[in-house]
């Protein structure tokens, strides 16, 4: 899926090998928001930041090196952070 296919406009762009997220920093990026949506192979985990465990959430917004798996995207209060192309067709 291609974001200009969907007529959305990506507002900001940061580089993800340039600019690193990991541990605490990857938290802060999304502890703030309503809901996480996190691709786990062809599934789709929910989570919310204010309730969820922190430690189990990291787990899964993190790849193998401890950094915020890419693409992470912010539309609104709503994180969407891995791919899976079902994840993304709702937009």
């Amino acid at each position: 899926m291609v974001f200009s296919e969907k007529q959305l406009n990506v507002e900001t762009e940061v580089n993800a090998k340039k600019e690193v997220y990991n541990g605490e920093a990857a938290w802060q990026v999304i502890a703030s928001a309503k809901k996480v949506y996190v691709a786990s192979g062809k599934k789709t985990l929910e989570f919310d930041p204010a309730t969820a465990d922190k430690e189990e959430m990291l787990k899964k917004i993190t790849g193998r090196t401890g950094n915020l798996r890419a693409p992470a995207l912010k539309v609104g209060d709503v994180y969407y952070v891995g791919f899976n192309q079902s994840m993304y067709e709702g937009f």
